[in-house]
């Protein structure tokens, strides 16, 4: 009897083994952190749950250039993740890098499951789609740039809390304000050259680069360093001198300072919006982008951010039916709904934000649909998107630039002139290196 029940217990556990062994694992990098990490857990723990075949692990690499940068190195030691999500400014070097990676249209193809570009919001679905049509990435925490305000910092200086600033001289006479009332940090900024160089050209239709932006062809050259550009950088410089402008760091470092009540104004991602609501403990609001009433046809409209999902190449054909079964289940309406209700990241697909426009949603929680508003206006050749090789490097050139303006060590021309000349010798550097690709 004793017998028996060992060799029952041992079948049994041999079974398992064999089930486990069965399940394909997805390696899935990311660059989320904080509120968006746990949503990036969440979403891989109800697909694992929804199927027993695949398993989505996903794995925080680093900052979106350090995630990048990871996933080259494995890809040449033939280690490369599955999935690797990578923020939209490297799209243009993942476009070049021929051989690395497989279109999700094909993945999605050869698996036999529908995938409609479409069926997203215009402005994402072109900014990842190769000129033949095909679409190249998985659009996943696709923003763009709001901004955020706390409403009991304005009550405080007498300003009203329920109405944001409109335009850039209302921006500043607030900043102004809030310093008369005693508030440390008037105004921040995160992702400067996101926010006020990029975002800020397409916001009033001005050119950023020529070609499109980097859309029309690699011989794109680097256009913002015109007058209008230069007359902003320089009013941002003396906000900064008057201490209505605080500089507190590249990419997302200044959003903890408005979370924890310290900065009253912030221009960020959208995808911000998860932080603010779980961790704000102050009246806050969200807006469009301030802008130059005097700029003709402003506003515009913003461009995209945050990042889309590439596929990995090398790997083999059934773990890509694991990957484009994962795309599936994170196409569904309720998910992607769910995710911008949950992140402020755009609801990617029609369907979602109408299922959210639906749910009372909007009405709820007002500005949260500020995102979608600003990415679904008329598209002209400046505002379409921006999409330029080697652009990570060239956003940190932006970074050192803009911080010798910020402590008052160099003019705003000078630092847009050097942008720009440093700026256009990286792209020349791209088009040579991709000529002919």
């Amino acid at each position: 009897m004793q017998f028996k029940q060992l060799a029952l217990t041992a079948a049994l556990a041999t079974t398992v083994c064999v089930s486990a062994q069965a399940q394909t694992e997805i390696q899935w990098w990311h660059s989320m952190t904080a509120v968006n990490n746990e949503w990036v857990n969440d979403l891989a723990k109800q697909f694992n749950e929804s199927q027993k075949e695949y398993k989505v692990v996903p794995t925080y690499k680093g900052s979106y250039d350090e995630n990048m940068t990871a996933a080259i190195a494995a890809f040449r030691s033939g280690n490369a993740p599955h999935i690797l999500q990578v923020f939209e400014v490297g799209t243009a070097t993942m476009m070049a890098s021929k051989g690395a990676t497989v279109p999700v249209g094909k993945v999605m193809g050869d698996a036999g499951l529908a995938f409609d570009p479409k069926a997203y919001i215009p402005a994402v679905a072109g900014y990842y789609t190769a000129p033949n049509g095909q679409m190249l990435s998985f659009p996943f925490n696709s923003s763009t740039t709001i901004f955020y305000y706390n409403k009991d910092a304005f009550k405080k200086a007498g300003l009203n809390a329920d109405k944001a600033p409109a335009t850039w001289p209302e921006v500043f006479a607030a900043a102004k304000k809030l310093k008369a009332s005693g508030h440390s940090c008037p105004m921040t900024l995160a992702w400067m050259g996101w926010t006020q160089l990029e975002s800020f050209s397409t916001w009033h239709n001005v050119e950023f680069a020529t070609k499109q932006n980097g859309l029309a062809g690699m011989d794109a050259r680097l256009k913002m360093n015109s007058p209008l550009h230069v007359r902003h950088i320089d009013n941002l410089a003396k906000a900064a001198a008057a201490g209505e402008f605080v500089y507190k760091g590249r990419g997302p470092t200044a959003q903890a300072s408005f979370t924890a009540g310290e900065c009253a104004m912030i221009q960020t991602s959208s995808g911000f919006y998860g932080d603010v609501a779980k961790n704000a403990k102050f009246a806050y609001g969200l807006a469009p982008l301030p802008y130059y009433a005097d700029v003709k046809g402003a506003p515009q409209n913003t461009v995209i951010g945050g990042a889309s999902l590439w596929v990995m190449a090398g790997k083999k054909p059934a773990e890509y039916k694991g990957v484009a079964t994962f795309f599936d289940f994170l196409s569904q309406t309720k998910v992607q709904a769910a995710s911008h209700q949950r992140t402020g990241y755009l609801p990617i697909t029609l369907a979602a934000y109408d299922l959210t426009d639906k749910s009372g949603f909007y009405q709820k929680n007002p500005g949260t649909d500020v995102a979608v508003q600003q990415m679904v206006r008329k598209v002209t050749n400046n505002s379409r998107g921006i999409r330029l090789g080697n652009y990570v490097q060239i956003r940190t050139i932006e970074d050192e630039e803009l911080e010798q303006v910020w402590s008052g060590k160099q003019s705003a021309q000078t630092a847009l002139d050097s942008i720009v000349k440093r700026g256009d010798e990286l792209l020349a550097r791209f088009e040579r290196a991709n000529k002919g690709k």
